[in-house]
């Protein structure tokens, strides 16, 4: 500490930015999954509610009647 005290304020503050550095990489890292569920729990249940169930099967439906307006084929 006293050798951290010798040093001029600008030098003392890369030193405590390099041990901030420090402490940060050697946190535990959150995989991609864990921040997709963070995400996913803050969705409403009345959101997910809403959503289409067959949504693979009318991948086009969905696509272009939210893009372009078109109607379901076979209606």
């Amino acid at each position: 500490m006293e050798k951290l005290d010798r040093l001029p304020p600008s030098q003392q503050q890369e030193v405590l930015d390099y041990i901030e550095f420090l402490i940060y990489k050697n946190q535990p890292r959150k995989t991609i999954w864990d921040k997709i569920d963070e995400i996913v729990k803050e969705v409403p249940e009345e959101v997910w509610d809403e959503l289409p169930t067959d949504g693979a099967q009318e991948h086009d439906h969905y696509l272009y009647h939210y893009l372009y307006g078109t109607p379901k084929k076979g209606l």
